[in-house]
This record gives structure tokens, sequence and C-alpha cells, in this order.
């Protein structure tokens, strides 16, 4: 049940952006652009930075659960991550984009720029770290977005990881 007193039987990110379509679309139109561009990232990297920004936001997975599972992300890693990212079962070149993101999505006002040198430090390009940042804003947005109003989280999750 969304918030929105003219509309409290809108229960989905979907119906939000039916009613009032101009809300989505920058953000479409950036994932847009994220998936069609050439990427360092794979889509599972895409989908698992996604996966875990949003999961950081509201302290469960579960709502990823259906979604991430079809696309090889499950629940596990997602809690092993929020566990502890170095000792997870995730590949060793991703962990410092990962480390990278639970700080953005938990502390922001801390990042520096010793923390974007450690992604760089592991092979990765301006290319990677520019997704990585973006992905995560934008699934922090989101979350804040479908949280904020009252709408069902789940489509969130679905939408964004089909976009990312």
């Amino acid at each position: 049940m969304s918030y929105l007193p003219s509309s409290p039987d809108l229960n989905s990110l979907s119906g939000i952006l039916t009613k009032y379509p101009r809300r989505g679309v920058l953000l479409f139109k950036l994932m847009e652009d994220i998936g069609r561009s050439f990427s360092p990232l794979s889509k599972d990297s895409r989908e698992l930075i996604v996966a875990y920004a949003s999961a950081l936001n509201h302290g469960t997975c579960n709502d990823h659960t259906v979604k991430s599972q079809e696309s090889g992300i499950n629940g596990v890693i997602i809690e092993q991550l929020k566990a502890d990212i170095d000792s997870s079962n995730v590949d060793e070149q991703l962990k410092p984009i990962l480390q990278f993101v639970k700080k953005l999505t938990l502390t922001p006002g801390k990042i520096t720029s010793k923390d974007a040198q450690t992604i760089f430090d592991a092979g990765w390009d301006e290319q990677a770290f520019l997704e990585s940042v973006c992905l995560c804003a934008i699934a922090n947005c989101m979350n804040r977005f479908t949280m904020g109003i009252g709408t069902d989280t789940l489509g969130m999750c679905n939408l964004l990881l089909n976009k990312a």
C-alpha cells in the first residue's frame, strides 16, 4: 500500500511509474546506457553490485532471492558479502568494488580517493569504477524511492536486475 493519499492502492513501482512516468525517465535512461555500453564488468558482476547495494539498504536479501537466483546470484552469497567481503565466495578482483559499494551505501561521507584507488589497483579501469558508482547510486535511489512511498521493493529489485 502506498503512502500517497490519492493512490493508496498503488503497491508497485510499475504502478507508480505508470501514474507518474517522468519520475523514472532519467533513472531508466541511465540504466539503459549502462546496459548497452561496453562494460569491463560482466552482467553477473553488475547484477551482484545492484543486489548487494540494495540488500545493504534494508538489511535483507530476501527481496532479491527470486530474481537473483535466476541470474546465478543467491542469497548465500549476499549474506556472505554482508558478513565479510574478504572471505566471501566472490572473485577476488571484484571485492574492492564491493568494498567501495558497501562504504558508498552505508557511509557515503567517508569515501576518499584511497577507496577509489583500491579499485584501480585491482586492475579495473575508470569505466568499471564509474559503472560501479552508477549501479550503487541507482540501487540506493530506487530503494529509497520505493520505501519512501510505501511500494513493493521486490518489483524494484527485479526491475533493476533486469536492466543491469
